[in-house]
């Protein structure tokens, strides 16, 4: 192939602007050192990508994968298996929030509404704050 054109790697990416975006990776994954499947015929990297996707040595599926890996910013860490580390006993375990006395766990605390406002009420102040609208919330000297 001695020219590459759109028309040739169109029909392997048919969205235009997807094959720029993954000739541009391919470009560039190139000058980092990723190694070449085609005859380089002393081409450029973005023309050596765009022979790649036309002749289909690297496979577009992948170019796309790699793309959108290294556009992430949260990478996903893979976290360890619950059973893979071993379980302390319970009596070196630390207390939990809550639940330091094992027999007062089941308790279970009962607020009535009118616990509740009687309880805001007591909260609410009883004078107007002198910030919130000290001088009756009117202009004060025009």
């Amino acid at each position: 192939m001695a020219r590459v054109t759109v028309e040739d790697c169109v029909d392997k990416v048919p969205n235009r602007f997807e094959l720029v975006l993954l000739a541009a990776h391919r470009a560039r994954a190139i000058a980092s050192g990723s190694p070449i499947t085609v005859e380089p015929e002393n081409d450029k990297n973005p023309v050596i990508a765009l022979r790649e996707i036309a002749e289909q040595t690297v496979p577009a599926d992948d170019m796309r994968e790699s793309l959108i890996h290294s556009l992430q910013k949260n990478v996903e860490v893979d976290e360890p298996e619950a059973l893979s580390a071993p379980v302390l006993p319970s009596d070196r375990r630390s207390p939990l929030l809550g639940r330091d006395d094992q027999s007062s766990d089941n308790v279970v605390d009962v607020l009535t509404e009118e616990q509740l406002l009687r309880g805001l009420e007591s909260l609410t102040p009883t004078e107007p704050s002198a910030a919130i609208g000290g001088n009756g919330g009117g202009r004060s000297g025009r």
